[in-house]
């Protein structure tokens, strides 16, 4: 059995912070929390600083110069390498509408991925995002309506499926047959979100029924609150079933727009994605991206056509600007990592520090830069 101790820490739980502490891992797994645990085989002295459950990335499409489009195997461990470096523990490859042929390399290429990265020093691929594949035309934002598709009762048997992990994607349910859309979707254990949209009230209470519940980059790409029509982000907010996910890049949307949803959702139902796209981590520039010229300036993303084409910040910025919003360790904790596996059905494993769990977690210091990263028990 193979054990190790991590000393001197913070433990940011589901529900307080467990000061000063230790914990224990073996075979990969935390096994205890506690003051006085013995000793191990190895032991790490963090000297005080905060430790966090892993960073989990629903919605991302790249990063340190690699496309998930385009992307082979070895690019994609790269990639997962650079986030792992973030303090993401897991994520979701998620891919614009493209051609089949693209789709079926890119989910090849996924597979491939999946089948090396057990027990290796990088953030776990854990499915599938296919995003706005059945958009509105008039929300497609930086997605390419060329390649959107219409349901007629075949096409998501057409989407290349991953050999294991979680199938997810993102719709407008307004779209022709929409609501039976979702309703096969769900059938099929896809786990499906509302975005690229500019559905009605009637038609979002119709798909929420159907088995969508959740909500894509919330306020981008969707109608907006308005006094004589709730819009898509009105009638999220009045949801008390409904969940979204949302950029925190202070780009996107305004710190105190962001400030504002999260409140009023609260931080249970609100997951942190990045939406990272290729140049995050390279600074500004030019670059192409899915078949068009990007520019980056001091953070933002713009597109030929005027739109913000994805953003470029990780996982840790998100988490260190809600922090500076003031929300707290443990409600940020719930927002990078534990709401993001529960939308995915995989919290019985990761998302939290708790005995049983696996040991997927990242130390942050005072400043909240990462000290350590630690996938399945394993140092990066």
């Amino acid at each position: 059995m193979t054990s190790l101790l991590l000393k001197n820490v913070d433990v940011v739980t589901s529900d307080r912070i467990v000061r000063n502490t230790s914990v224990r891992i073996e075979n990969g797994k935390i096994s205890a929390i506690s003051d006085g645990l013995p000793g191990a085989a190895e032991e790490f002295d963090l000297k005080g600083a905060a430790l966090y459950p892993g960073f989990i990335d629903i919605h991302i499409h790249g990063s340190a110069g690699i496309d998930t489009n385009s992307a082979s195997t070895d690019d994609l461990l790269k990639l997962a390498g650079f986030l792992a470096s973030r303090g993401v523990t897991a994520w979701l490859p998620t891919l614009v509408p493209d051609s089949d042929e693209n789709y079926r390399k890119a989910a090849a290429a996924i597979d491939g991925l999946a089948a090396i990265q057990q027990g290796g020093p990088v953030a776990q691929a854990v499915g599938i995002h296919y995003e706005g594949v059945f958009a509105n035309e008039k929300m497609c934002g930086a997605l390419r309506p060329e390649y959107f598709k219409n349901f007629t009762g075949s096409e998501i048997s057409e989407l290349p499926r991953v050999q294991a992990g979680v199938h997810f994607t993102t719709l407008a349910p307004e779209v022709e047959n929409g609501i039976a859309l979702i309703e096969q979707l769900v059938r099929e254990n896809w786990v499906v979100s509302i975005g690229h949209t500019r559905a009605g009230f009637d038609v979002l209470e119709d798909a929420f029924r159907a088995g969508a519940r959740h909500l894509t980059h919330f306020y981008n790409a969707m109608t907006g609150l308005h006094h004589r029509d709730i819009g898509v982000v009105g009638w999220a907010l009045r949801n008390a079933g409904a969940t979204f996910d949302i950029i925190a890049d202070g780009i996107h949307v305004h710190p105190e727009m962001l400030d504002l949803a999260c409140r009023l959702k609260t931080p249970e139902k609100v997951s942190l994605i990045s939406d990272a796209v290729l140049p995050a981590g390279l600074g500004d520039g030019e670059f192409e991206i899915w078949g068009e010229n990007v520019r980056v300036e001091n953070g933002r993303t713009q597109n030929e056509r005027g739109s913000i084409a994805g953003s470029v910040i990780t996982m840790l910025d998100a988490v260190k600007r809600m922090l500076s919003l003031g929300f707290s360790p443990v409600e940020v904790a719930k927002m990078a990592s534990l709401n993001p596996v529960r939308l995915l059905g995989l919290d019985s494993a990761r998302g939290s520090i708790e005995i049983g769990k696996r040991a997927d977690l990242v130390a942050l210091n005072g400043v909240g830069d990462v000290v350590m990263v630690m996938i399945g028990g394993n140092i990066v």
